[in-house]
């Protein structure tokens, strides 16, 4: 694709990168405030049309401005399709079952990553990343009739407050339990950003690896991991939620205090295999606490505005963290290497176990405020 359309590394991560962020922090929260009020079922339909044909029209793309609008549309889907997906499971799932509901959808972000890797990377090699895209998208419209089919979207066991999709936000940050998932959310961008973005690196620069080793490994413990983690995430929430909303948020923080403290030591560790093993925790924690964050911010936001408390934990995770952490760990090395610190970038992945263990207390303290709201009406 570089070659073809004569594209620099910096245009890759405009369309990659700068694309996504955009839309989520412009169009996700009217979306999924539609979802809310509305159909839920419907909004996942267009999200999932729209970024079906713009995925497939990416592959007829002949310039950088072509491939920018086409992945900037595919953004625009994405932006409503978890929120939505997530009005759509409080509508129909009971709250005793739906962690597990949310781990199972969330399941989808570690299987669709790795299937997309896998074949999208057989179909490029053999017939080229325009066919890959055009299959992407024909599959993305087989998976739209699918949705299309799940039935009519029931209506709202209760009726949440009919008002301005900035209102609703204004009276979410105004909650205390809130803002603390939300400060969550941003330090697990701060922790997961840079490791996908530089453990394969660390591992062929540090340890020795191959591209295909390391990708391997990495692969296959962030497939595995991933759909590990979103289960026993969800099933953990509803287990603890049956028992009160006092400790719903104990163990992803205690999880992500153990991988704080494994992950440091992975950094430095002389013998690749035990490097990799020593981040398993990480990978775990990261699937881990989706079913709860998205749970507890459900919770917290009340019928009615689960989508809306969906998308503006997506904006804390994918706007800040993404965009900076990436980048901090790059001048990190950077500066490392210039001061003939040798393997610079294990200093500059410490941004990570640190992020971690600011994502276990700050779960920790919405921990305790989800506690106090025991009782009160939803929104407190």
């Amino acid at each position: 694709m570089k070659r073809d359309l004569d594209l620099s590394d910096a245009q890759i991560g405009l369309v990659t990168g700068v694309a996504s962020a955009l839309c989520y922090a412009l169009f996700s929260l009217p979306i999924a405030r539609a979802a809310d009020r509305g159909s839920p079922r419907l909004v996942l339909l267009g999200c999932v049309l729209v970024w079906s044909a713009m995925t497939g029209l990416g592959g007829l793309a002949t310039s950088f401005l072509a491939l920018a609008a086409s992945r900037f549309g595919v953004a625009l889907g994405e932006a409503g399709a978890i929120p939505a997906g997530h009005a759509w499971i409080a509508r129909r799932i009971a709250p005793e079952r739906r962690g597990r509901a949310l781990g199972l959808f969330s399941m989808g972000i570690p299987l669709g990553t790795m299937l997309g890797f896998a074949l999208g990377g057989a179909v490029a090699d053999t017939h080229g990343w325009r066919t890959a895209l055009l299959g992407a998208g024909i599959a993305g419209g087989v998976l739209a009739i699918l949705v299309a089919g799940l039935g009519p979207t029931p209506p709202l066991r209760q009726q949440g407050e009919s008002a301005p999709f900035l209102k609703t936000g204004r009276v979410l940050l105004a909650s205390r339990a809130f803002r603390w998932l939300l400060l969550a959310a941003v330090c697990v961008g701060f922790a997961s950003s840079p490791f996908y973005a530089f453990a394969a690196s660390f591992l062929i620069r540090v340890h020795g690896f191959s591209a295909a080793q390391a990708g391997l490994a990495f692969g296959l413990l962030q497939g595995s991991m991933g759909l590990i983690g979103t289960v026993l995430g969800g099933r953990d929430f509803d287990r603890r939620r049956s028992a009160g909303n006092r400790r719903l948020l104990a163990t992803p923080a205690l999880l992500f205090l153990v991988a704080g403290a494994t992950a440091s030591i992975a950094l430095f560790v002389p013998v690749g295999w035990l490097s990799i093993a020593l981040f398993v925790p990480t990978m775990l924690s990261f699937a881990f606490i989706l079913p709860g964050v998205f749970g507890a911010a459900h919770l917290v936001a009340g019928a009615g505005h689960q989508a809306m408390a969906s998308s503006m934990v997506l904006i804390a995770s994918g706007l800040l963290g993404p965009t900076l952490a990436p980048l901090l760990v790059g001048a990190a090395s950077d500066a490392a290497g210039e001061a003939s610190i040798r393997h610079g970038l294990r200093f500059g992945l410490l941004l990570a176990p640190t992020a971690s263990v600011l994502t276990a207390a700050a779960m920790l303290v919405a921990n305790r405020h989800i506690a106090a709201l025991a009782g009160k009406p939803a929104m407190a």
